[in-house]
């Protein structure tokens, strides 16, 4: 990977700090912009439904942003529905799979809020971790014929930690289970192929892997034909017959009303991005970074890493220093010209099980380099000296 290369696809990346709060979102390089602003200023028009000249632009150039998105997570073009975000992905499932509210779904307690609070709509049991790790035991007690789904995710937001996503899905299948996963912090950093993973459903977002604010569900083909639509309207029927709609087959019937046209293109323009740089050198030098960032800090008096080894967290280093609140640690962080994030990061269940107030997160990607990590590693001594 030629780094300098591809900070200079990124402009904002000439002000003088360290961006480190990729894991909230990703910053967006010029050839995303550009795609973007191409539809905004060459065929700015209603895809799909409008059949003019401009309306054939627009849909030729949303259906090539399904099939690429669809392709890098190895789903059928059929399969890949837009959604606003991650969120809006797992929102669309929770409601959508026809569950009484007597089903039973395992979550874990590391979830994101966005895959923990919609399926609380049912009868929801909690599967413990321990070091960051998924409780299999725990689980599999967990599981019997009367859970409906296993909704997890693949890494973790906190300390990018992944779960053993093969081995949970069999147990799922197994006892007759959906599982649903929530890939947001996977998808961008690593190759992830849903055949492989063995999940029915899989949510992510654009604006954590250099794109905008679009996200897509993958939704099993067999799966969604059984599914009730999400948002009703219009693009989602082939017609209403004495007040009875005829619904559509496929994504359309998920995807009610104008849709985000410039930020599929730009979620497109983003994954070719990605590929050009590819997700396993991606991978590579997340690790690495992170590896200089842990011996940097691990040795510190008062701070704490939460969290197994670097090669185990990915993009991801999550702490802790004694007596220092995470939120205030960011605002201290900022001063220095290193840019994290402080607080729960949405997983209210697992730091308040541990009476943690959150923690400070530094969060990599394709475009940090050694000097945002010593920054981040100087920041954290001048931070930690004030306690």
């Amino acid at each position: 990977m030629n780094v300098d290369k591809i900070r200079a696809d990124f402009p904002v990346l000439k002000n003088n700090f360290a961006y480190l709060d990729s894991a909230c979102m990703t910053l967006k390089p010029r050839q995303v912009v550009e795609a973007m602003n191409r539809y905004y200023i060459e065929f700015p028009a209603c895809g799909e439904r409008s059949s003019h000249r401009l309306g054939a632009i627009v849909t030729e150039e949303y259906q090539k942003a399904r099939k690429t998105t669809a392709k890098f997570i190895g789903a059928g073009e059929d399969e890949l529905i837009f959604t606003k975000n991650t969120t809006e992905g797992l929102n669309l499932a929770a409601r959508s799979l026809n569950l009484n509210k007597s089903d039973k779904v395992v979550v874990s307690e590391k979830e994101h809020n966005s895959n923990f609070l919609p399926w609380l709509n049912f009868h929801c049991t909690v599967v413990k971790t321990h070091n960051g790790f998924f409780d299999m035991e725990a689980f599999s007690t967990a599981m019997d014929r009367s859970v409906k789904v296993v909704a997890v995710q693949h890494t973790s937001n906190i300390d990018g930690m992944s779960f053993p996503i093969r081995e949970i899905g069999k147990i799922a299948h197994d006892n007759g289970a959906l599982l649903v996963i929530d890939g947001a912090q996977s998808v961008p950093h690593k190759e992830v192929n849903v055949r492989k993973l063995g999940c029915d459903i899989l949510a992510f977002s654009g604006h954590k892997m250099l794109g905008p604010s679009i996200g897509a569900v993958y939704v099993r083909k067999e799966l969604s034909d059984q599914m009730a639509p999400f948002i009703t309207g219009g693009g989602t029927v082939l017609n209403v017959l004495d007040g009875k709609p005829v619904f559509m087959q496929g994504p359309e019937k998920f995807e009610g009303g104008l849709q985000n046209y410039a930020g599929a293109i730009g979620l497109r323009a983003a994954i070719d991005y990605i590929n050009g740089v590819g997700l396993k050198n991606i991978e590579r030098h997340e690790a690495e970074l992170n590896r200089r960032m842990t011996e940097g800090v691990e040795r510190l008096d008062g701070v704490k890493i939460l969290g197994g080894s670097p090669e185990s967290r990915g993009g991801i280093l999550s702490i802790n220093i004694e007596g220092v609140d995470s939120r205030e640690a960011a605002i201290m962080f900022d001063s220095h010209g290193v840019l994290v994030r402080g607080g729960f990061h949405c997983c209210h269940n697992f730091f308040n099980a541990r009476k943690l107030v959150g923690s400070i997160r530094a969060s990599l990607y394709l475009y940090n380099n050694e000097k945002d990590v010593d920054a981040f590693i100087d920041a954290t001594k001048k931070v930690a000296a004030l306690r």
